[in-house]
């Protein structure tokens, strides 16, 4: 059976008045599909939900709270991360169906915007979110991390190798050439 504080039901929030929730989630790191999410722990979150200024419409101010290890999108090194995010969110009824192939504009005021079809929504799927949008899209071990040689893969953080020290793009090439012509030009 579930437990029905794992659920925002709206219909509660009409009879009694506002609610806060607080609970805790375990998420397998495959489930998030995020390859630089090696290992995540357990995932807190607290909200609390009242009733907003437009008919049927719900806000929710929480936060959330994990820990994880990921891996370093430079070096492949894992490395601790931890995330300790607020959010602000406001449910609405889903719009009614447009025509096919019409384009709905989204103001930046709409961008925290839930759309609900159902008046219940789970706990932990708001959790989930928190968490993937917690998650660097290119996570650093640190911000001056230097990344695999592209020659022989060596941790340049931990070591340098014998590879050459710049690899040019043949593709800047006509750049390089350009620079040289006004240079030059210039000593000319």
């Amino acid at each position: 059976m579930q437990d029905p504080r794992d659920f925002i039901v709206f219909d509660e929030i009409d009879k009694n008045g506002p609610q806060t929730y607080d609970r805790t989630y375990t998420f397998d790191a495959a489930e998030l599909k995020r390859d630089e999410v090696v290992a995540i722990g357990p995932v807190s979150i607290e909200a609390a939900v009242r009733k907003g200024d437009l008919p049927r419409e719900y806000l929710a101010d929480g936060s959330s709270r994990f820990t994880a290890d990921l891996s370093c999108s430079r070096c492949a090194e894992e490395y601790p991360f931890a995330s300790n995010s607020e959010f602000h969110l406001r449910f609405r009824p889903r719009p009614q169906a447009t025509p096919e192939g019409e384009e709905i504009e989204i103001t930046p005021d709409e961008l925290d915007i839930e759309f609900y079809t159902e008046r219940v929504i789970p706990l932990r799927d708001l959790a989930f979110e928190q968490v993937q949008l917690s998650v660097p899209m290119k996570p650093l071990c640190e911000e001056k991390c230097l990344g695999l040689c592209p020659e022989c893969g060596t941790n340049r953080n931990r070591e340098t190798c014998a590879c050459a020290a710049s690899i040019v793009d043949d593709r800047w090439g006509a750049l390089r050439n350009i620079s040289e012509e006004l240079k030059k030009k210039r000593e000319s």
